[in-house]
């Protein structure tokens, strides 16, 4: 009684705090989302998982903005659209970022930008620090030193103008910035999207782990805008041990957005490997502007833990140390090399968990053939469901390179690119496109190779289960054969006992019955047990299908009729 009257005591507080909150939220006097959104959530900090998060489901039709209906399903009731009402022009030039995306694309409106959870999948968490790192290349194509470069931007949700001024500052001296954002908070995206002009669809197939590539804002011999959304697979370690799973194959589906523990693999630290699926979200102004080329990288929050602002930008720095990269650089001044470079990453990423998934995957075939363990043939089939996905992202990265390399800068036209100096280019772009698409050829091989391992492997022990059944259902049989031998020995002995010891007037003379009786009672009986054992099957050559249980008493009857009518169609000349 005292837990129930607690619990009922809960609910109501955490009921009065909701209406609260929505109280607050209503009398917000800026039409947008607050900036300090209440994160009421359990992800995040202090949140103990036995396995990395489940990605959502991919909702691929919100991918691009080419689909003319941004988060509109049509199954919703058109009528519960919201009219499109331009968005109030802020009275400052500071804050004219609030009105984002409403006042840079109309068609966005509020109900969908609830409905492609924009706001509600940014970081929420107040301990979640949301930092922007900052990478600089020079005209020359060389790379600002890490000690030339300013520190990360550390966002204060208090002091937000500051962020604001200091995006509108024009970098001089650049080919291309790279921004990454770790943690981004609603009002970042808010100001990000309003100061490069971007597509609210970078953002919501982002946040919602959508691939995507697209090109738009294309201005002849100025500059473009081009965005590629891309999930690949990476091994991470995981130190918190996953308990032990005896599931079997009926009681729990496959979920292919579910990390796959590699239980063979270990990291130094002996924490087990999971292979899960990451994001590299790129979204690119290619502009002939003084200013130079902006790079735009997404990360997802901590409660994902996965590739990190601060990893990708020490990556990123790592190719300015490349020699044949730097000749890339010298040779050529379009900034798309450098988001080319970015790409071999996810690239290294498949070759790394493919080498580790076919480690494991060796490992399950051997204890799998000399143990008979039903639970590693149950892991087996969840691979096998697992690599069928991978096999479809593996194909998302090869149309995200192949979309690179056939969508050339608008740049290129203008005066900074002579004829020669184009054609170089082109060319240069579709050689270095073909050598990232001969290694992606190369992994689906891999692919494909460790598919086929694992489809062996299954079938190979279900096999051998089948032929240790078959040798049980062998010597079963044999056992019934020879119960049958000493049945049959025995059976004329049983038989002459029998007859010897009825009660009937030929064998005993003081009896009172004969053997005609018995042998008529015996036939009557047997007749009305054989007629209820046919009434009695559902499925049966003596009645027709989906007979009632009255139907099927009268069996003898129907069956009779059935077949005379048979006989009479099958002799249409002999009725009269």
């Amino acid at each position: 009684m005292l837990r129930a009257g607690f619990a009922r005591e809960v609910d109501l507080l955490w009921h009065r705090i909701n209406i609260f909150a929505t109280i607050i939220y209503r009398q917000s006097p800026c039409p947008c989302l607050p900036l300090n959104t209440l994160h009421w959530g359990n992800i995040g900090h202090g949140t103990h998982s036995s396995k990395p998060p489940t990605i959502p489901a991919p909702i691929y039709r919100h991918a691009a903005p080419s689909g003319p209906w941004p988060w509109m399903d049509l199954e919703s009731d058109i009528a519960l659209e919201t009219e499109l009402v331009p968005s109030p022009i802020q009275s400052v030039e500071r804050w004219k970022w609030r009105g984002y995306p409403q006042n840079l694309f109309g068609n966005w409106a509020a109900d969908r930008v609830a409905r492609s959870k924009m706001v509600e999948n940014c970081s929420r968490e107040p301990r979640e620090k949301c930092r922007i790192y900052c990478v600089d290349v020079l005209e020359s194509g060389d790379f600002k030193s890490t000690n030339d470069t300013d520190p990360p931007i550390e966002v204060d949700e208090s002091a937000l103008s500051q962020l604001w001024d200091q995006l509108q500052i024009e970098p001089t001296g650049l080919r291309l910035r790279v921004l990454l954002v770790d943690n981004m908070k609603h009002p970042v995206l808010q100001m990000l999207g309003t100061r490069y002009n971007i597509e609210p669809c970078f953002f919501s197939s982002s946040l919602n782990w959508i691939p995507s590539r697209y090109q738009e804002e294309v201005a002849k011999k100025k500059e473009d805008h081009i965005t590629v959304t891309l999930l690949f697979v990476r091994t991470a370690p995981w130190d918190k041990p996953a308990a032990p799973s005896h599931v079997s194959c009926g009681e729990k589906a496959t979920d292919t957005q579910e990390s796959l523990r590699l239980r063979s693999v270990h990291s130094e630290s002996l924490a087990e490997k999971y292979l899960l699926q990451d994001l590299l979200a790129l979204h690119m102004i290619r502009s002939s502007d003084p200013s130079g080329s902006t790079i735009i990288s997404y990360h997802p929050s901590a409660q994902w833990n996965r590739t990190t602002a601060e990893r990708l930008k020490n990556l990123v720095h790592k190719v300015g140390e490349s020699v044949y990269w730097q000749k890339i650089f010298k040779q050529s001044k379009d900034p798309t090399f450098f988001f080319l470079a970015i790409l071999w990453y996810a690239l290294y990423a498949w070759d790394e968990s493919l080498d580790h998934l076919y480690t494991h995957t060796n490992w399950l075939e051997t204890n799998g053939l000399s143990t008979n363990d039903n639970n590693l043939t149950t892991e087996l089939h969840t691979i096998q469901a697992q690599l069928l996905h991978y096999a479809s992202l593996l194909e998302d990265f090869r149309k995200s390179v192949t979309f690179v390399r056939n969508t050339p800068s608008p740049v290129l036209e203008s005066s900074k690119f002579t004829d020669q100096a184009r054609r170089d280019t082109n060319k240069l772009m579709r050689k270095e496109c073909d050598n990232l698409l001969s290694e992606i050829d190369r992994l689906g091989f891999q692919l494909k190779n460790i598919t086929e391992l694992a489809r062996a492997t299954v079938n190979f022990v279900d096999s051998r289960r089948m032929q240790d059944l078959t040798i049980a259902t062998v010597r079963d049989s044999a056992a019934m054969k020879q119960i049958s031998y000493l049945t049959m020995i025995f059976l004329p002995a049983s038989f002459v006992a029998g007859v010897f010891g009825m009660n009937v007037k030929e064998i005993t003379s003081d009896s009172t019955e004969t053997i005609y009786h018995y042998a008529v009672t015996s036939i009557v009986f047997t007749v009305l047990t054989a007629w209820l054992v046919v009434a009695f099957q559902s499925h049966s050559s003596f009645h027709e299908p989906g007979s009632g249980f009255w139907q099927r008493l009268a069996w003898p009857f129907s069956y009779v009729i059935r077949h005379m009518l048979r006989l009479l169609r099958s002799q249409p000349g002999e009725l009269p």
